[in-house]
């Protein structure tokens, strides 16, 4: 459970919790002779293999094409078709090399395509756990609005991590419990930027949603970056 600093509609503020909860579907994928439906990843090639560097270790077109016909060099039977596992995504140079420092660049293009002028790119800093509070705007939106007007990417759900946390959160959540609606939420000191949970990461409006049940509640803060308008 990651960390994040949130403040309430009083401006009181502590240090909780929050985690995506990931819901299985209850369908079930089978095939024609009842077993059950996997995904797997299969290897299908590797950089030794690849159109640049076969060509560069043959001569010519003619030449590389008549090695195909005669011994298939773009095919190591050995590894083609292996179950892949515990991937992980890597940046190469242009020489095929890791790269182990990457730095972002921003393209910026005219009409036609071509360059107009090439900056690094900036990474904003993270700000859902610094030593100012995401806080309450006072805007709230009633749910059947805020469907109707944002689009939704994430949703996390807000946790205590001790008995004084709890009722932090539960008072949160029983206030837009009763009041049927979403609170905008926002960082900095006003509570009016975008959110980012990762250095350069994307940034996101919030809105709290919350839901009681006798001593229990539910505290979800939904993202959006993007906004439906009407043509």
């Amino acid at each position: 459970m990651r960390p994040i600093h949130i403040a309430n509609e009083k401006k009181r503020d502590a240090e909780v919790g929050f985690e995506t909860n990931v819901t299985k579907s209850a369908i079930r994928y089978i095939l024609a002779d009842g077993q059950t439906h996997n995904n797997i990843k299969i290897l299908k090639q590797t950089i030794g293999l690849t159109d640049e560097a076969l060509l560069n270790e043959y001569s010519d077109t003619k030449t590389l094409a008549q090695e195909i016909i005669n011994a298939d060099p773009e095919v190591d039977m050995e590894i083609i078709g292996r179950k892949l596992s515990g991937t992980r995504k890597l940046y190469l140079t242009s020489d095929n090399k890791i790269a182990y420092r990457v730095n972002l660049i921003q393209v910026v293009k005219n009409p036609d395509g071509t360059e107009k002028e090439r900056k690094d790119m900036t990474k904003s800093p993270a700000n859902a756990n610094v030593e100012l509070p995401i806080q309450w705007s006072g805007k709230k939106i009633s749910k059947a609005a805020a469907i109707k007007k944002f689009v939704f990417a994430r949703k996390y759900q807000i946790k205590h991590i001790s008995g004084l946390t709890y009722d932090f959160l539960f008072d949160m959540a029983k206030d837009l419990h009763e009041s049927k609606s979403l609170m905008l939420v926002g960082a900095g000191a006003k509570g009016n930027e975008p959110i980012r949970f990762t250095n350069g990461g994307e940034p996101y409006r919030g809105f709290l949603e919350g839901r009681v049940a006798n001593n229990k509640y539910c505290l979800i803060l939904h993202l959006t970056n993007m906004e439906i308008k009407g043509i």
